[in-house]
């Protein structure tokens, strides 16, 4: 049977329902969130000899997913470069634990401001990219550096899989701010969103793998 699309506001409130009135950590689902998708990055990787992989971030909750996925894919011993677009000191909340995180461990973060050449080799030489910029509350059209970062992926990339949403695309809409990661997979948290599956969705998204990041099942019946 096929599972149930839902919107924004819907995966939106399921979070906010499991976080507030049932206690489950933030922490803890970002982490279950990172870890599926890192889980799924090494699937691919396994046949690939000195895999590498990019993570590139955003500023919202999505670049937590992102440093989550590094710290995992670090730890199973592929080599990964870690790209955060703007600043560390701009990272709020979960996103900002999980920076700290490896800021502690002393692995390397580039903070870009603009495409550079050293992020294009990178982009080139991946054997994946992680696409962690935007998450599903996207809701504005996509500015600089985040499009040029977007262009870039676009168009240097050989893989590309998306953290919960491409970057760029409305998660219930399908419609694209501006320009949007075209992904070879995405990573969907809970549940497979409206958007994937009209307007520029099918075009974007990939392969679709829906992840259990630890919603409890008597919340997601409320949606189902």
């Amino acid at each position: 049977m096929r599972q149930k699309a839902v919107t924004v506001k819907q995966i939106k409130d399921l979070d906010r329902i499991a976080i507030e009135k049932y206690g489950v950590p933030s922490l803890a689902l970002m982490e279950n969130a990172g870890r599926a998708v890192a889980q799924e990055v090494c699937k691919r990787l396994k046949r690939i000899k000195n895999a590498r992989a990019c993570v590139v971030c955003g500023l919202g909750n999505n670049a937590g997913d992102g440093f989550v996925i590094a710290r995992h894919l670090i730890n199973a011993g592929v080599k990964t470069k870690i790209f955060l677009i703007g600043k560390g000191s701009q990272l709020k909340a979960d996103a900002a634990v999980n920076y700290k995180i490896l800021k502690k461990l002393k692995y390397p973060i580039k903070e870009l401001r603009r495409v550079d050449s050293s992020f294009l080799k990178d982009l080139t030489n991946a054997s994946v990219v992680v696409d962690a910029i935007f998450g599903v509350g996207l809701n504005r059209e996509v500015l600089e550096p985040f499009r040029g970062c977007i262009e870039a992926i676009n168009a240097r990339a050989g893989k590309v899989i998306s953290v919960d949403t491409p970057s760029g695309i409305d998660a219930t809409s399908g419609k694209i701010y501006g320009v949007c990661v075209r992904a070879d997979a995405t990573v969907t948290f809970s549940f497979v969103k409206k958007g994937f599956l009209k307007g520029a969705g099918p075009k974007h998204v990939g392969k679709v793998i829906v992840a259990d990041i630890g919603i409890p099942v008597k919340l997601k019946g409320r949606v189902l």
